[in-house]
């Protein structure tokens, strides 16, 4: 784990936010001087704490309104079967986000479809399609609530 001060967990904190903000808006943002907030957040790259920026988008304006989440066990669970479908599955149009789990099912899935037609197609002829899927649970994502900040764990502490 990086060590993180208060001023690194500020500036992660202000980058969260809005990761296209000028330097000068962060630095006032942490009470520093822009060469001070600019060096901290170089570092922070260079340590590997900022890997990188996203840009978030509204699913439906997308064409994308319906969501789910869709649970996924591989038989026999080989390291190869594993690693296929993981391959696979992350490569699809439809997949947000891939987890791989421990427990009864070994992946968990989440995609972003037009419907609910589209989401029943997903399932039924792409994933039960491929041989070594055995089992699929689909759950639809009414909701979608994230924390957009994650602070370092010395931060929470506080």
């Amino acid at each position: 784990m990086a060590s993180l001060d208060e001023l690194d967990t500020a500036i992660l904190r202000e980058l969260q936010r809005d990761a296209r903000r000028t330097n000068r808006d962060v630095a006032a943002a942490v009470g520093v001087a822009p060469t001070t907030s600019l060096d901290r957040t170089r570092s922070l790259r260079d340590r590997g704490v900022i890997t990188g920026a996203t840009l978030e988008v509204d699913l439906a304006k997308i064409g994308r309104p319906v969501q789910a989440l869709v649970a996924v066990r591989v038989r026999p669970p080989t390291r190869a079967n594993i690693e296929g479908f993981r391959e696979w599955a992350a490569g699809l149009p439809e997949v947000l986000g891939l987890f791989v789990t421990s427990g009864t099912e070994d992946f968990l899935i989440h995609v972003a479809v037009p419907d609910n037609d589209h989401l029943y197609a997903f399932v039924i002829d792409r994933l039960t399609a491929k041989p070594e899927v055995a089992d699929v649970r689909t759950s639809v994502v009414y909701e979608h609530i994230r924390s957009t900040t994650v602070l370092p764990v010395s931060a929470q502490r506080r």
